[in-house]
């Protein structure tokens, strides 16, 4: 197996050639935004104004500097993240099963799958098997009944090649043992990866509503400049001079810095979301998650610990016979609660015995005892028979399955013969159906089996067949034939964090709804355990969903908060009802029959422990545990809102030095600032800024307040109200500084250098503004984003450096200033803060505090 693993390489597709930094350089400069900027640079150049071309080129290069470095953390945090979902495998290597990477298998490995496992690699099946291809699967599995050794001729059209499992498709029923025949680019998948290498991804739903953002700030910016060009062309100005201005408010307009924020945001809510264990696995569902209004959750696995156990065994001679949990000393069998350990019966044997020959689950001796492996819900009754006092491991070797009717969510049966003996288990009303009982003694035992569910225990009905010659695992064959044995009540509990976690979304209005394939009662009493299922809320079961049509279902939606015995389809169609409703669906599940509704939902999110490879791959995100989902939805809402901070500062920036220029000339006053001392700030405010925002942390109040419409534009009624009372504030500080200081005889060239200090600081306060939106700022500690702090010491001393180096006090025409006359501007520049802090204080009045 060395040997052909170093021949033929990793079963691993070739990854993409690496982009070279250059690429991702240049990549930065493909932006309508910058190709204005450039436009301007060349206007610049052509007037004869090279620092003024210079400053704007800085400021695009160095946005695409942070542009680059930031992709290459996001890739090489997503490569991190990614290498915790390497697929472990089971395969047969001289006669023995052993359990290998993905990555390591070759052709010639004989491969154990069951259902919800991905198929690693092309496999041609060595025994009957029922498969079928998952979400995004280049190729159909293989068919039911699907059969034998034989190899096809390459012209066989790959439908039609029955027996095969092909790379990146899933097993969806049962079991299957397959020859490896093809790994890595050999794979049908290998060929279809290579046809995709080319395709570009799609744009995010935030990415395009920000190019459309950046396309009305174009626009504008157009409008803006052919504005005061005609103001200064009438006010006599020289069209160099007048044309320089323009492009100097056309650069102050454009958010030049904006796509790479929004990068470093997502980004980093992907790596605050890592440290609390939840794996994104691609960058766009950063910005759903915020948005989420409906979790659709499986139960077992999800809410549950999928640890079940059999606490209560429901007999034919009308015992339900209890049992002490796993763990618990003696784990004793008790009868009316009290310890009895005669209760290991008749009865209790048969059923025990029915259970213990293999099904999906297998017992083995262990270092400590009886070890398990397979499905869980096949386990817990063999521990049952375990305890019970039968040899499980010994009746298993002798009594091997020879024929199987897997389980099916459809059906909810399964089949199995074992020689001479038939067992049919599944849910009560299934098992009912195929076993010769009168009308009275199946209402008893429905009666029986809700009882139990009442207890929140799953209910699994047992029956048998004794056969002196062979039967068809027919179902119609078999159906009035069986003997019935008992009901199996198993217990599923909770995860601890569960109850808290739906409580916590609530309160962030977040509607969680249980999708569970338990009986209705079963399901119901969870339901209410956790605080999913409250006054007024409904549950319906997969029968009567079937009947509803989706007019009765879109109505009554809303008050239902858990379904049971729904299969795949009717996942997809609960997720499908709540999105027509207008809502953001997260469905989270760890199961192949959660696949479809994970894919449907606006996020799929999987568990990453428990979950099957399925569930991994239909998702966009893989959690440890639920409560976990409700942090995903907190960063999300996080990145959300830093972005709507940082289009506040930016846009308020932008509008009040609009303002400042055309009232300037209106009033018959020359530019207040020049156009390179406009292109300064721009660079060190919102070069500087920008990012710092972009990494404020969360403000704690995240999921107490609504969640936010997925469609909402980026700039909100909130943010325009705001503006509404920043703008004028730095407008007047700005303007009224800059006619105060020409009205007094000032040389222009100090006020004008007055002016752009008093602007650049009024920027800094504007900033700490927009840390939040009711927070006192000046009580805020630094602590919670160091960042913003360090940009405005690392601003200072740039600012200082224009002020007072000779060869920069040149090329930004500035004047050096007084330590007096800063404090002075300072002041000044500080009525932005503390206008907005009144604010502030006006909107905790009305709240309450």
């Amino acid at each position: 197996m060395q040997a052909r693993l170093l021949r033929l390489g990793p079963n691993a597709l070739p990854a993409p050639p690496a982009c070279s930094l250059l690429r991702v350089f240049l990549a930065q400069f493909q932006s309508p935004l910058v190709y204005l900027l450039a436009g301007a640079a060349a206007l610049s150049l052509g007037l004869g104004h090279l620092g003024d071309a210079v400053v704007i080129w800085v400021v695009v290069v160095l946005n695409a500097a942070v542009g680059t470095l930031q992709e290459g953390r996001a890739e090489r945090a997503l490569e991190a993240l990614h290498a915790h979902l390497k697929q472990p495998v089971r395969v047969v290597r001289g006669g023995a099963e052993a359990l290998v990477d993905a990555g390591q298998l070759v052709p010639g490995d004989v491969l154990l799958q069951e259902a919800g496992e991905a198929v690693p690699a092309d496999a041609r099946l060595l025994n009957g098997g029922r498969g079928a291809h998952g979400r995004g699967g280049a190729h159909r599995g293989v068919a039911p009944g699907g059969q034998g050794h034989a190899a096809y001729r390459r012209v066989t059209p790959l439908p039609e090649r029955a027996s095969m499992l092909y790379a990146g498709t899933h097993v969806t029923v049962g079991r299957a043992r397959a020859l490896v025949v093809a790994t890595g680019a050999a794979t049908e998948s290998g060929r279809v990866a290579q046809l995709a290498e080319a395709a570009e991804p799609p744009k995010t739903p935030l990415e395009r509503r920000i190019q459309g953002f950046g396309r009305a700030v174009i626009w504008a910016a157009g409008a803006m400049f052919a504005g005061v060009t005609a103001l200064g062309l009438l006010r006599g100005l020289p069209l160099g001079e007048i044309a320089l201005v323009g492009v100097s408010q056309v650069v102050s307009m454009v958010p030049e810095g904006l796509p790479v924020a929004v990068t470093v945001a997502l980004a980093m809510g992907v790596q605050r979301m890592a440290a609390r264990r939840a794996v994104v696995r691609r960058l766009s569902a950063v910005e759903t998650l915020g948005a989420t209004t409906v979790i659709c959750t499986d139960k077992a696995g999800t809410l549950t610990r999928n640890e079940l156990s059999c606490v209560a065994v429901a007999l034919l001679d009308g015992r339900t016979v209890r049992m002490a949990p796993p763990g618990h000393p003696g784990q004793v069998f008790t009868g009316e609660g009290q310890p009895h350990a005669a209760e290991r019966g008749v009865a209790l044997r048969s059923l025990c015995e029915a259970v213990a020959p293999r099904g999906d689950a297998l017992l083995h001796d262990g270092a400590g005892g009886p070890e398990g492996m397979g499905d869980p819900t096949e386990l817990a009754p063999l521990h049952l028979a375990e305890r019970a006092g039968v040899d499980v491991v010994a009746s298993q070797a002798h009594s091997p399955s020879t024929d199987e009717v897997p389980f099916d969510a459809a059906t909810r049966r399964m089949i199995t013969a074992h020689g001479s003996r038939v067992l049919l288990k599944g849910a009560p009303e299934t098992v009912l159906s195929f076993c010769a009982l009168d009308d009275a003694a199946a209402a008893r035992w429905r009666a029986r089996a809700e009882a139990l569910a009442d207890e929140a225990l799953r209910t699994p009905a047992v029956a048998e067949l004794e056969r002196d010659a062979p039967v068809p695992l027919d179902p119609a064959a078999l159906t009035g034939r069986m003997r019935l044995l008992g009901l199996v009540g198993q217990m599923n509990p909770p995860r601890p964090e569960v109850k808290d976690a739906v409580a916590h979304a609530r309160s962030a209005g977040i509607r969680t709804v249980m999708l569970t394939g338990d009986h209705r009662v079963t399901g119901a009493a969870v339901a209410r355990s956790l605080g999913i299922l409250r006054e007024g809320d409904e549950v319906v079961d997969g029968p009567e969903l079937e009947q509803l049509p989706d007019e009765t279902l879109d109505a009554h939606i809303r008050r239902i908060s858990g379904c049971a015995r729904v299969h795949p389809a009717q996942k997809f169609r609960i997720v499908s009802a709540w999105q027509r409703k207008g809502a953001v669906v997260a469905m989270t599940g760890d199961g192949v029959n959660d696949a479809p509704a994970l894919v449907k939902a606006d996020v799929g999110v999987a568990m990453g422990r428990s979950g099957t490879a399925a569930a991994r791959e239909a998702s966009r995100v893989v959690l440890t545990n639920f409560a976990t989902r409700v942090a995903a939805v907190e960063e999300g809402r996080v990145v959300y809102r830093n972005i709507q901070k940082l289009l506040l500062y930016l846009l308020t920036t932008s509008v009040a030095v609009v303002i400042v220029f055309v009232a300037a000339l209106a009033l018959g006053h020359p530019p207040p600032l020049a156009a390179v001392q406009i292109l300064w700030i721009n660079l060190v405010t919102d070069g500087l800024m920008t990012v710092t925002l972009i990494l404020e942390p969360a403000e704690g109040d995240e999921l107490q307040r609504r969640p936010f419409p997925r469609e909402a534009p980026l700039v909100s009624r909130a943010m325009l109200q705001r503006m509404a009372l920043l703008v004028p504030a730095l407008v007047a500080a700005v303007l009224g500084w800059y006619l105060a200081r020409a009205g007094t005889g000032v040389p222009h060239a100090q006020a004008r250098t007055e002016t752009f200090t008093v602007l650049t600081l009024c920027q800094w306060f504007n900033a700490l503004n927009c840390r939040s939106g009711h927070v006192n700022t000046v009580g805020r500690s630094a602590l919670q984003n160091p960042w913003i702090f360090a940009g405005v010491l690392v601003g200072i001393g740039l600012h200082a450096a224009v002020l007072w180096c000779p060869p920069l006090a040149a090329v930004f025409h500035t004047t050096p200033l007084s330590w007096p006359a800063l404090l002075s501007l300072s002041a000044v520049a500080s009525g932005v803060l503390w206008v907005e802090e009144l604010r502030k204080w006006a909107v905790r009045s009305q709240r309450g505090g």
